[in-house]
């Protein structure tokens, strides 16, 4: 299979259908720029914004966006950066995982509705699985998988071999694949989960 192909228009309708039961608000856009709109949108002035590690974010701008300040967001990764005192940005780093927003990008999103990420060190998942009230996932259809197996097979055997080589390729000695989440469904009726498919080739 191959796993950088948009998906068609009737895979994303029923992929973003299987979404919806499991408590994941899907939304659809056309264009990276609609993306970074939205999450204008939906993240409001003054709140406190953690991010995984994400090409997809940065490439509609938002990395960018965030580290500006324009939006008057508190930026909870760049104070954990500015943090040069190991043992106080490790603190830095646990706490960062109860922001009130959470955003980032998944690794494949089944057709069934299942999503699955895989993190090297496993910093984004608690606040993508249970921590943070608010999720933003903003996923490339190129993303969508007919099953969960063929979502693992696309971590293992396509997404793990880029992030690697972009690891490599900025000077670390390259990724891992440490911690997984398949996540079935929110049963939270307090925390928001908001899953934007755009129909641009984003991310690994």
């Amino acid at each position: 299979m191959r796993y950088d192909i948009l998906a068609s228009k009737e895979i994303i309708e029923k992929t973003m259908r299987a979404l919806k039961p499991r408590g994941i608000n899907p939304e659809f856009v056309n264009k990276k720029e609609d993306a970074l709109n939205r999450l204008k949108e939906l993240i409001p002035t003054g709140a406190e914004v953690m991010t995984a590690g994400s090409t997809t974010l940065d490439q509609i701008g938002f990395t960018d966006l965030l580290i500006s300040g324009k939006q008057k967001w508190r930026n909870l990764k760049g104070e954990i950066l500015a943090e040069k005192d190991p043992v106080k940005q490790m603190e830095l780093r646990k706490k960062s995982v109860t922001a009130e927003y959470m955003a980032g990008s998944v690794h494949a999103v089944v057709e069934t509705g299942e999503v699955l990420v895989v993190n090297a060190t496993g910093s984004s998942i608690p606040g993508y699985s249970f921590s943070s009230d608010n999720v933003i996932w903003v996923v490339g259809t190129q993303k969508i998988v007919p099953t969960v197996d063929e979502g693992f097979k696309r971590l293992r055997e396509y997404c793990f071999p880029l992030e690697d080589k972009r690891m490599k390729s900025i000077g670390y000695a390259g990724s891992a694949l440490g911690k997984y989440l398949l996540f079935e469904r929110e049963i939270n009726p307090n925390r928001k989960v908001t899953l934007i498919f755009v129909n641009e080739k984003l991310g690994f």
